[in-house]
């Protein structure tokens, strides 16, 4: 009988549970009335309010930053120890070093015997900051965990004449000089969409790289994926390819807005645009804030010269020879992917 009883319990154990059906029909939801239209409206006309009044805040803050002369937008205070514009090549780069958090000071944070970390921000429209605008960023979670950090910036116009060329070899003077104050650490390298192929042609020249280099939402081969699915791929074959960066490049004399790369992206995803200003109407009340910050970023728009847009535009965009080993940063190097020898991640 133990048995049995035993056999099934576990019998009972095992059957799926099903829910009791209530005996009694739900109770039927009221019709709305007058009072819930009123109050509706009243609800949508203090959501558009504040909708618009973040709109407005976000102009303002565009404009302010403007004024400012465009700088890195940092949560974090920082030194300036390379200026690229003094090298024989200038560019319009430089090297920070993160000095403090908050009302920390950074000595007081840092753990003896790691590597230092040095983020490159991309450059790709946007103006730096992205990889530490908050303390949730990149720089930040280097902070945390004890490194020295660093972090190549850039200015919102480029030196006159300099080309892609000239800023690969600034970013290595950037990493030579960051070798030079931590002998025998090779830094941990992080690099966001551009920044991350920027690194990683660093790491496939005839010098290469040693160290861990981290790519985030960095393409290297750019006739890969689904054919008819990426809209910009399609666009692109409309339009004609290069041609357009010419065409712009000589509208700014010279200059190419960063606010066409912005409104690619955008292109790459149109929903995402209806979304966020979507998501801020439905909850205003607490995504304003976080709405305007990312906002200050997005909308910073800064400069590439026509020489460097050209060279992407022809070498990887359309060309994609970064993935077939046919970059030529001079007469006697190539930038070669099978030369990598540093992890990536």
């Amino acid at each position: 009988m133990a048995v049995a009883k035993q056999t099934s319990s576990r019998r009972t154990r095992s059957e799926p549970l099903v829910p009791a059906v209530s005996a009694e029909p739900p109770c039927p939801r009221p019709a709305p009335g007058p009072q819930d239209l009123v109050d509706y409206w009243l609800d949508v006309g203090q959501r558009t309010i504040l909708f618009l009044d973040a709109l407005r805040q976000r102009a303002e803050n565009i404009v302010a930053h403007e004024r400012a002369g465009k700088p890195p937008l940092l949560d974090f205070d920082f030194e300036v120890v390379a200026e690229a514009r003094c090298f024989e090549r200038p560019t319009n780069y430089s090297l920070l070093k993160i000095t403090r958090v908050g009302e920390d000071c950074l000595e007081d944070c840092l753990q003896p015997g790691l590597p230092p970390v040095v983020v490159f921000d991309p450059r790709a429209g946007h103006g730096p900051g992205i990889g530490g605008f908050k303390r949730e960023s990149e720089v930040g979670l280097a902070l945390q965990a004890g490194h020295p950090t660093y972090f190549v910036s850039f200015a919102p116009e480029p030196v006159a004449g300099q080309t892609l060329h000239d800023v690969l070899r600034t970013l290595r003077r950037f990493l030579e000089e960051v070798g030079r104050r931590h002998p025998g650490e090779p830094p941990v390298l992080y690099g966001n969409c551009q920044a991350g192929w920027a690194i990683t042609m660093l790491a496939a020249d005839c010098q290469g790289l040693v160290g861990t280099a981290v790519l985030n939402g960095s393409p290297l081969s750019y006739w890969a994926g689904e054919p008819g699915v990426n809209p910009m791929r399609t666009g692109a074959g409309f339009t004609g390819g290069m041609w357009t960066a010419h065409l712009l490049s000589d509208l700014g004399d010279g200059r190419f807005d960063g606010a066409w790369l912005v409104q690619n992206f955008e292109a790459l995803k149109p929903e995402g645009v209806w979304s966020k200003y979507a998501d801020l109407f439905e909850r205003v009340r607490t995504e304003r804030e976080r709405f305007l910050d990312f906002e200050r970023w997005w909308n910073g728009f800064y400069v590439l010269g026509r020489e460097e847009i050209l060279a992407i535009t022809e070498n990887l965009f359309v060309g994609n020879r970064l993935e077939q080993g046919l970059v030529r940063l001079c007469q006697h190097c190539n930038v070669d992917l099978r030369r990598i020898r540093n992890p990536l991640v």
